[in-house]
């Protein structure tokens, strides 16, 4: 992981708990902007469904102040097709912290986290997301190793991976995300933001 951010001392890392909702939820609508509303729907319906996930929350505490919940990244199920069997494996999203904190290293420390403990319990975790960002935090283009995107939607550097220590050679192939993905309209992107962001990865060097 190559970062220079340093996250506030006061900072901790815990999991999501059911009285966290209405905060996460602010938290999500601030970071997503005009997406913020369609986000949060997204992990609501998760946290309510049956499919493994986990939550965890940042929270900023000082003594006598209690806590201010200002970051929030979910992990959430999916799985892998591969030639030899469907895999179960890990997605992460969303990530979202309060614009006002941001590029203090609040992001970082969720994702290492979340990192830990998707990759504790199955083979990988992918997500869909910058890859200068992501890429300094441990996570690598995923379709090098032949995992590939659930939609194609999702340009190919944008689509990237971890692996945990359950992974095999034999894991490859495409993701299949569940449901609600598909009903938010949330796998991959769609014109023009994608036709923008093919052309500006299109542009990047090698």
């Amino acid at each position: 992981m190559t970062t220079s951010e340093t996250a506030p001392r006061n900072l901790q890392i815990r999991p999501e708990r059911p009285a966290d909702a209405e905060a996460v939820a602010t938290v999500i609508r601030a970071a997503f902007g005009a997406e913020g509303d369609e986000v949060a729907a997204i992990w609501a319906e998760i946290t309510a469904g049956e499919l493994p996930h986990q939550g965890l929350v940042a929270v900023t505490a000082d003594p006598g102040d209690g806590e201010r919940l200002v970051g929030h990244v979910g992990i959430s199920h999916a799985w892998l097709d591969a030639r030899k069997e469907l895999v179960d494996i890990t997605v992460l999203s969303p990530l979202a912290v309060l614009p006002e904190l941001q590029n203090n290293g609040i992001g970082t420390a969720l994702i290492a986290a979340a990192t830990e403990a998707a990759i504790a319990d199955t083979p990988m975790l992918v997500l869909e997301g910058s890859p200068k960002y992501y890429g300094a935090r441990g996570f690598a283009p995923a379709r090098v190793h032949g995992i590939l995107p659930a939609s194609d939607r999702t340009p190919g550097p944008a689509f990237q991976v971890v692996f945990g220590p359950g992974h095999r050679d034999w894991m490859t192939g495409r993701v299949i995300y569940p449901d609600v993905w598909w009903r938010h309209n949330s796998a991959g992107l769609r014109d023009p933001l994608l036709a923008e962001l093919e052309q500006a990865f299109a542009q990047l060097p090698g």
